[in-house]
This record gives structure tokens, C-alpha cells and sequence, in this order.
């Protein structure tokens, strides 16, 4: 077995391409329910789908899956061809595998180092996973070390100290393009997360006039009713799109919000007064023939890199910190991994012992017919426990070698000195591993 990851992100492709790719979460549990419920398909042993408006990763445990095949997963499942984002994506096995999950658990692989909003996304994906049963011992143990590491991350040093987030990104581009901005109207499409941290920033910068417009009411007053918002609902977008100065968008709907058409005649009635709109949302939210509308300045998420330099330089010195801890996580981790090496082999001697057992149980019983079943009882139970008492070193001396760096040596000389069958490489260090066997 082997644990393979290929992704995307935004350091490997446009949010074009990005958005292309990305899943929510009622798509990722149909995708992992008919996997699950269809196993033959893709050769997933494990499976879990992290996709955010940065990124979207797959994590698989299987014996013989090829990058090749999971590229071709990601293709039929979003609907995009291989050719399309085959240059843009990157991979990553085994020990590389969980060293990247663990950067980006911690907010460094992250547009805005040190994020925290990345930590929920993880856990999310993890327990999306577990409710399709696509996340096996392997996977369950490894998003365990590494959400556990990006706590520590965050608790341990202060790389998410003044943490910014895409939302508080966009808030700081609003507050650079419109003065004074606490005067500005601002509406804030969406009732999400990200929309919630957009509100708590444009708060926090002195915004007062503040119109959330959402298709349901309900989380809009969740919203509102924390920070003092006015809210609508999408039948007023009209009126939202001539009152506004800043317009944040961060839905998750499936296709465009605002076309061009829509954002020109509301510019139609504004007397050339200037509108910036901010698309935060992957998919996005805006149509981006909607910057060539007179008057109408659009940024997009790819457009929010201009981090502020002060805050970066700070979680950026906190990074070696972090480091060291993920190292020290890291570590734990690889321990489990070579402990998968004895598993299969204690799992194969006492299967073998307990054939031998039976077979000479039978053979002895059937020369002593007159024996009673109390009697009969009593020869089974030593022979089992002869059988524990002789594999009790073996067995206790190979689960305390498992993680040792001649793990590998010791697995094959005692399946040689067992004369037990090789079955095959594991790609974790080498040797037969079959996940089955493993209890987590």
C-alpha cells in the first residue's frame, strides 16, 4: 500500500482553472458514497477530498492506483480534461505525502501564511471521508497527526498571531481603493464563513454601512444580528448593486451571481459613481467581463497577494518554529507507518501456528476416540495456550523492532525463518502490507 496525493493550488494554476476543479461538499459525499458503494472503479483503498477556494487535493491509500489513474479520477469527476490541468498539478507520495498535509494543516502552504480557517477545511474533509467510509486506519491516522500538529502550530507559536484571511484581505483591498471607508456602502453577498470573516473585518475598519444579501434570510440574521448588519434577500440584488461602493462576494453557488449585464445597468442608474466588486468565491461569483463596465474596478481572488508586509514578516519568522514542530509529528507518524511492516507478518505467524494447531488437534483426536468432551476440551485449551505461550516473544520482539530503522530486514527474515510468503512490496518501506489487516 501506499499513500499517493495530487493537487492544485494557487501557486500551480489560475483560479480559472481552479474553480474548474473545485467540489462541494454535497459533490465530494456523492463522489465518496459511489466509491464506497462501487469499489471496482478506481482501486482507492482510502480516499479523502480537501477542496477549498485554494486548493483542491485528493489523498489515497491503494496498492497499485498510478498517478495516471487518479488524474483521470479528478478528470471524470469534475468534468475537466486531463490536458487541461495535467502541467498544473503536483504530486506527492508516502512520507511526502503526509510532510505536505502537515504544511498545509499548519498555513503554510496557504495564500496568506499562518491562515487558520485551512484547520476546519481539513477536519471537514477528513469527516466527510469517514461518513462515506472512504477513510481507513492509514488516513483517519494521519489527518489525526496532522490536525493535531497544526494545533500545536497555532498554540505553540504565533504564526496565526493577527491571523489574515482571504475575507480580511479583500477588507484591507476595500479599504485601500475607497476612502475613507468607514463612510463606504458595502454589501456582502453570502452567508458563509467567508462571508462572516468579511464583515468581522470590514467591522473592525470602521465600516457602518453594511447590507448582507443572501437567499435565505436565516443565516443572514446570524450574521447581522452579531455585528449589526442590515440584510436582503437575492430578489433586492438590484437595488443592492446601485447603493453599493464595495461589493464582497463569497457564495457557494454552483454558477455565476452577477453577470455583466446585471452590473452594467445598475451603473446605468449610478451617475458614474465608482463600484469596486471583490469575488472571493471559487467558483466565482462575478462575471469577469463585468471589469470592462465603465466605472466598475473587479478583483478576483488571484488578485489578493498584497499581503501586509508588517504581519508577514512576523508569521514568517515564525515558520522555523513551526517547522520543528511538524518535524517532531512528522516523525510520530513515520513510527506508525513502519509499525504497519510487522502487522501482516504477527497476523500470518499466528494464522499459520493456529493451522498447525488445528491440523495436529484433529489428527491426535481422532487416535483417542474414547476421550470425553471435558477431556477434549482440556487439549484444546493447552494446545492453545502452548501456541500463545511459544509466539509470545516473537511476536512482542517484532512489534518492538517495527520501528527501527531495519524494520524492512527484520519483516523479511522472519517471514523467511517462518517460511511465510512474500506477498508483494508495500510502498511505505518496502514490504507486504495489506491494509485489511491493520487496526488503527
Amino acid at each position: 500500500m501506499q499513500i499517493i496525493t495530487l493537487g492544485i493550488n494557487h501557486n500551480t494554476a489560475s483560479v480559472q482553472l481552479r474553480e474548474q476543479l473545485a467540489l462541494g461538499e454535497d459533490e465530494i459525499r456523492a463522489t465518496l458514497s459511489s466509491l464506497a458503494s462501487a469499489p471496482a472503479t478506481f482501486a482507492f483503498a482510502e480516499l479523502v477530498i480537501l477542496s477549498t477556494c485554494n486548493r483542491t487535493e485528493l489523498y489515497a491509500v491503494s496498492s497499485h492506483l498510478t498517478i495516471a489513474e487518479l488524474e483521470i479520477f479528478l478528470s471524470e469527476t469534475c468534468d475537466v480534461p486531463v490536458n487541461a490541468f495535467r502541467h498544473h498539478v503536483y504530486q506527492y507520495k508516502d512520507m511526502e505525502a503526509a510532510r505536505h498535509l502537515f504544511d498545509v494543516v499548519a498555513g503554510l502552504d496557504s495564500l496568506v501564511i499562518g491562515e487558520p480557517q485551512i484547520l476546519g477545511q481539513i477536519v471537514r474533509a477528513i469527516e466527510l471521508s469517514r461518513g462515506q467510509n472512504m477513510a481507513g486506519p492509514v488516513l483517519n491516522r494521519l489527518f489525526q497527526a496532522a490536525i493535531h500538529a497544526g494545533k500545536r502550530a497555532r498554540t505553540e507559536t504565533n504564526i496565526s498571531r493577527n491571523p489574515a484571511s482571504v475575507s480580511s484581505l479583500a477588507a484591507s483591498l476595500a479599504e485601500r481603493v475607497v476612502h475613507p471607508i468607514a463612510e463606504a456602502q458595502v454589501v456582502v453577498i453570502g452567508a458563509g464563513e467567508m462571508a462572516e470573516l468579511a464583515v468581522e473585518a470590514l467591522r473592525k475598519r470602521g465600516v457602518q454601512k453594511i447590507l448582507i444579501v443572501n437567499r435565505t434570510l436565516d443565516r443572514a440574521h446570524a450574521i447581522a444580528d452579531r455585528f449589526g448588519a442590515e440584510v436582503a434577500t437575492f430578489e433586492n440584488m438590484e437595488d443592492a448593486l446601485v447603493s453599493a461602493d464595495i461589493l464582497i462576494s463569497s457564495t457557494g453557488a454552483p454558477q455565476l451571481i452577477l453577470t455583466e449585464r446585471m452590473i452594467g445597468e445598475a451603473m446605468f442608474t449610478r451617475e458614474h459613481r465608482p463600484l469596486v466588486l471583490i469575488d472571493i468565491a471559487v467558483p466565482r461569483d462575478i462575471d469577469p467581463d463585468a471589469a470592462n463596465v465603465p466605472h466598475v474596478k473587479l478583483y478576483d481572488i488571484d488578485n489578493l497577494n498584497e499581503k501586509l508586509e508588517g504581519a508577514l514578516a512576523e508569521r514568517m519568522a515564525e515558520v522555523p518554529q513551526v517547522k520543528s514542530i511538524l518535524e517532531e509529528e512528522l516523525s510520530e507518524f513515520a513510527e506508525y507507518l513502519k509499525s504497519l511492516e510487522m502487522i501482516p507478518i504477527i497476523a500470518d505467524i499466528r494464522q499459520q501456528a493456529e493451522s498447525i494447531r488445528q491440523g495436529m488437534l484433529e489428527k491426535t483426536l481422532r487416535r483417542l476416540p474414547d476421550l470425553t468432551e471435558v477431556e477434549r476440551a482440556r487439549i484444546e485449551a493447552m494446545t492453545q495456550a502452548l501456541v500463545k505461550q511459544l509466539l509470545h516473544a516473537p511476536t512482542n520482539r517484532l512489534r518492538a523492532e517495527a520501528s527501527c530503522p531495519h524494520a524492512p530486514k527484520y519483516a523479511a527474515v522472519a517471514r523467511t525463518l517462518f517460511g511465510l510468503k512474500h506477498e508483494g512490496l508495500c510502498g511505505f518501506s518496502g514490504q507486504a502490507c495489506p491494509i485489511s489487516t491493520v487496526a488503527d
